[in-house]
């Protein structure tokens, strides 16, 4: 589980597949109203408090994004309400959730070369598209267009030769150089 502040009253927590697993929940777990899952949200705003002095009492929003192969982002945004200690009692959390699931899959690379003797492996299974960017020394393949082939087989394919990534695809988008859109693997394999 990895914490970030996003700003005073917003914190981001990555959950890794793994993470999950540890605690014997899947992604599907989390769309339920289950003890294990509430335990799961105790626990994370345990170690948001630790860690961050994030204080999650009284009203605050949830918004859960479940990404393909990189496990779950949880963004958590305390009221912007003043301050009603006497309105909430201490350990009261009143809670919007908003759940959303993105197709997509992103993967970091230390080194192109990584990405293109990837690039052989995912062309055999007859995927060719795919972007790929530039960002902070790694980089990152983005693949949304495989929903014929099985997400399982691409992911292990990808966890070859690089890892899950918490960095978001707006993020890269914003911030990244793209060095080759769309067609990825194809154009990889067309000059390498």
């Amino acid at each position: 589980m990895r914490l970030e502040r996003l700003n005073y009253n917003k914190i981001k927590i990555f959950l890794t597949l793994d993470d999950l697993t540890d605690r014997g929940l899947t992604k599907e777990d989390l769309w339920k109203d289950s003890f294990k899952v509430h335990q799961l949200f105790k626990d994370m705003m345990n170690e948001a408090n630790q860690e961050l002095g994030f204080e999650a009492n009284g009203p605050i929003a949830v918004e859960v994004f479940s990404l393909q192969a990189q496990g779950m982002v949880v963004i958590v945004t305390k009221s912007q309400q003043e301050e009603a200690d006497d309105e909430f009692d201490e350990d009261y959390i009143e809670m919007q959730v908003k759940l959303d699931e993105s197709k997509h899959v992103l993967y970091q690379f230390a080194s192109f070369e990584d990405v293109i003797q990837l690039s052989y492996s995912l062309s055999r299974i007859g995927l060719l598209g795919g972007t790929v960017y530039h960002y902070e020394g790694q980089y990152f393949l983005s693949l949304d267009d495989f929903e014929e082939l099985s997400a399982d087989t691409v992911i292990s394919i990808l966890a070859e030769f690089g890892s899950p990534t918490t960095l978001t695809i707006h993020r890269l988008k914003e911030y990244g150089k793209v060095i080759m859109q769309e067609d990825a693997i194809k154009t990889i394999q067309m000059y390498f």
